[in-house]
C-alpha cells in the first residue's frame, strides 16, 4: 500500500529499551479489558432475514433526528436553493417546498452519503464534496448547495472514506477546513481535541531521520503490547491503526507528532462516539464504517468478475456503527454491540472497538502482499510481520489481516462461512470491488430514498474513477435480490467513461423501481471546466502538503457545483435546482405527484436511461 524501507523493528528495540510512561499508558488504553458478563447482557442480535430490523438505538437516533433536527435542516437547505434559483431567474416547482415542509416527518426524504476508498486522495475528495454541501461554508450556501449535508441521515465510509468519516465524527463534526488542517487557534494536547490530519507527514514513513523513524516504529509496537498481554491477537492491522491514530484520531498535532509523552488517541472508541455532544443532540448523520472479510472457506469460484477484486462478492460485508457491529447480508444477518466487540466465551470485553482499529481494518490492504508463502515476508511490510512474530509469538494467525473474536460462532452453519471460526479476518472494505460503501444504505429497514455516492478510487492509469465500484455493487445486489435493491446502471466501465458519467453528476434510478434508492453519483473522473487535473493522485501517496490539498479542494468544489456544464468552462446555473429535484424525487413519487417545471426538465437531463 505504501512504499517504504523499514529496518527490522525487533533489532531496533535494543536502541530504545525503555518506553515512556505515556507509551505505557497508551498501551494500556489501547488494550481491551475483560470481565464477566452481566446477567442481562445480550451479545448477539438477529436482524432477521425476510424482514430485517435495525437496532433499537439506531432506530431511535434516526427517528429523533428526523423529528427534532431535520425539519429545520431541510428548511434551511431549501431556502439556500431558492435564493440561488431566484438570482438566476429559475422557478422551483411548488411540490418541492410542500414535500420538505411535510409535518409527517416519515414522509421527508431519507438521504444517505457514501464516501469511497482510495487512500488520502479519496479522503480529500470526499471531504471536498461534503464541504460543498455544508451549510457552514458560506461559498457553498451562495452556490445553492450548502445545507444538504445537514439533512443527511446516514454517512458511510470505507478505507480512505473511513478515515474521513471516523475522524470527522470522533472530532465532534468540525468544519472541514479544521478537520483537514487543524484548528486555527488552539493546540490540542489531549484526547479531547483534534489536531487535523497532519497530512504533510507520511503515514508509515514519517521522517527522513533514521533514528526518529526507528523510534516511531518501536513506539507503534509498544502501543499494541498491552493488547497482546491481555490475550488478544495483534497483527499488522493494529500497528497500522496506531499509525493512523496520529492522523485521524484526537490528540495529535504536527508539533507533538513524535512526542512519546502523548498517547495519540489510544482509548478512543467507536462506541464512545455516542457520548459526544453532537451525537447526543442528534446533530450529525449516523456513521457507518465498512470492512470485508477473508476466509479459508470462501468460494472464489463464486466471485463475480470485477476488475481488481481479491475478495469474492459472496463473502459477508461487515459494518461498524456506534451501537452495533455485524452484517445485514442474508447469510448471517446478525449484530453484536460495538461496545462489547471482542467478547468471547461468555466474557464481556470493552475497549476493543478503538476508532483507529476500525479505521485500520477498513483500510487494511496488506493481505494483498500475501500471494505466496514467501511474498509477504519479502514485501515492504515483511519486517513488521517479523517484528510481530518475534515480539508476540502467535501461532497459526493471519498477521496480514485485522483479527476480531467471532461473536457469531455457531450461527447459520449452512450459510455463514465462518460459523465455526473463533476469529474473523478483516481487510479493506473495497477488496471485493465495492470501493464505494453503498451496501449499508441499501438495507431496506433503513428506508434510504436517495444516496449521494462520492466515488474516488483509482480505476484508470490516470488514477481516475471509471464506475467499477458501483458496477460491483450492482453485481453483488443481483446475488441477493430478495435482500437488496439497486437501480439500473450501465453494464461496463466503458459506458461510464464514454458517456462522461464519471465527469459530471449523474442520477441513477429516476424512472425505475422505487424500492431501490435513487443514486446521485459524483465521481472523480476528470478535471472540471477544462482545468488541469489536480485530484488524480496515486493511492500510494501518503503525504500531502497544505497547498496541494487546497488546490484539490478548490477543484473538487468545481466538480461538485458544475453540474453538466452548459459550455466546456461554464457551470450549469440550474444545478442547485436539479440537485434538490433529485433529492425529493422518491418522496414525490410516494406522494403521487407528477414531476413538473424545472424538475421535469432537470431529471430529463441528469437521469441516466
Amino acid at each position: 500500500m505504501v512504499n517504504y524501507a523499514w529496518v527490522v523493528i525487533f533489532a531496533v528495540f535494543s536502541l530504545f529499551p525503555t518506553s515512556t510512561i505515556a507509551q505505557q499508558v497508551a498501551a494500556a488504553a489501547y488494550a481491551p479489558t475483560s470481565s464477566a458478563c452481566s446477567s442481562d447482557a445480550v451479545l448477539v442480535r438477529s436482524a432477521g432475514t425476510t424482514h430485517q430490523s435495525l437496532s433499537a438505538q439506531e432506530a431511535a437516533y434516526i427517528a429523533t433526528r428526523k423529528s427534532k433536527v431535520l425539519p429545520g435542516a431541510w428548511a434551511s437547505y431549501l431556502s439556500n436553493v431558492k435564493a440561488s434559483a431566484k438570482a438566476r431567474h429559475i422557478t422551483l416547482p411548488n411540490y418541492v417546498s410542500d414535500i420538505l415542509a411535510e409535518r409527517d416527518h416519515d414522509k421527508l426524504p431519507t438521504l444517505g452519503i457514501a464516501t469511497s476508498g482510495g487512500g488520502y486522495r479519496a479522503a480529500i475528495f470526499g471531504a471536498g464534496v461534503m464541504n460543498t454541501f455544508d451549510s457552514r461554508n458560506k461559498t457553498s450556501v451562495l452556490s445553492g448547495t450548502g445545507g444538504l449535508l445537514q439533512t443527511t441521515s446516514y454517512l458511510a465510509g470505507l478505507s480512505g472514506g473511513a478515515w474521513l468519516v471516523g475522524s470527522l465524527i470522533q472530532a465532534n463534526f468540525p468544519r472541514f477546513f479544521e478537520l483537514i488542517f487543524g484548528p486555527e487557534t488552539t493546540t490540542p494536547t489531549s484526547l479531547n481535541a483534534f489536531g487535523g490530519w497532519n497530512a504533510q507527514i507520511s503515514l508509515l514513513q514519517p521522517s527522513n531521520n533514521a533514528s526518529v523513524e526507528d523510534a516511531f516504529l518501536v513506539s507503534l509496537i509498544e502501543e499494541v503490547a498491552g493488547k497482546a498481554e491481555a490475550g488478544f491477537p495483534v497483527t499488522i492491522a493494529d500497528v497500522w491503526a496506531r499509525a493512523l491514530s496520529r492522523h485521524f484520531a484526537n490528540g495529535t498535532t504536527a508539533t507533538n507528532f513524535f512526542d512519546l509523552n502523548v498517547i495519540h488517541g489510544a482509548g478512543l472508541t467507536l462506541s464512545g462516539i455516542a457520548n459526544l455532544p453532537t451525537f447526543v443532540e442528534h446533530q450529525i448523520p449516523f456513521p457507518i464504517i465498512l470492512a470485508d472479510t477473508i476466509s479459508k472457506f470462501e468460494d472464489k469460484s463464486l466471485s463475480v468478475d470485477v476488475v481488481g477484486n481479491t475478495v469474492p462478492l459472496t463473502n459477508p460485508i461487515y459494518e461498524f456503527n456506534p451501537f452495533e457491529s455485524g452484517s445485514f447480508d442474508p447469510m448471517l444477518s446478525a449484530f453484536t454491540p460495538t461496545k462489547f466487540l471482542g467478547s468471547h466465551n461468555g466474557t464481556c470485553v470493552s475497549g476493543f472497538d478503538q476508532i483507529s482499529f476500525i479505521e485500520g481494518i477498513s483500510s487494511n490492504l496488506f493481505n494483498s502482499f500475501n500471494v505466496t508463502p514467501d511474498s509477504l515476508a519479502l514485501s515492504s511490510v515483511g519486517p513488521i510481520i517479523a517484528a510481530l512474530n518475534a515480539t508476540f509469538p502467535q501461532s497459526n494467525l493471519e498477521l496480514d489481516a485485522g483479527l476480531v473474536p467471532n461473536p457469531f460462532m455457531g450461527m447459520a452453519p449452512k450459510t455463514f462461512i465462518d460459523s465455526n471460526q473463533t476469529l474473523l479476518a478483516m481487510v479493506d472494505g473495497g477488496e471485493d470491488g465495492e470501493v464505494d460503501p453503498l451496501q449499508p444504505l441499501l438495507v431496506k429497514a433503513r428506508g434510504v430514498d436517495v444516496i449521494l455516492a462520492i466515488d474516488a478510487p483509482a480505476d484508470t492509469e490516470e488514477n481516475f474513477t471509471n464506475g467499477s465500484s458501483i458496477l460491483a455493487t450492482a453485481q453483488r445486489v443481483a446475488l441477493f435480490p430478495s435482500t437488496y435493491s439497486f437501480p439500473p446502471i450501465p453494464s461496463s466501465p466503458n459506458t461510464f467513461v464514454s458517456h462522461n458519467l464519471v465527469k459530471q453528476p449523474t442520477f441513477f434510478g429516476c424512472n425505475s423501481d422505487t424500492k431501490a434508492p435513487l443514486v446521485i453519483y459524483i465521481a472523480n473522473g476528470g478535471a472540471p471546466l477544462g482545468q488541469t487535473p489536480l485530484t488524480n493522485i496515486p493511492t500510494a501517496q501518503d503525504a500531502y502538503n497544505n497547498s496541494q490539498i487546497q488546490g484539490m479542494l478548490n477543484q473538487i468544489f468545481d466538480i461538485a457545483t458544475q453540474g453538466i456544464p452548459i459550455h466546456p468552462d461554464v457551470k450549469d446555473p440550474e444545478w442547485p435546482v436539479c440537485l434538490i429535484c433529485g433529492v425529493v424525487d422518491r418522496a414525490r413519487e410516494r406522494a403521487g405527484i407528477k414531476r413538473s417545471g424545472s424538475c421535469e426538465s432537470c431529471l430529463q437531463r441528469y437521469c441516466w436511461s
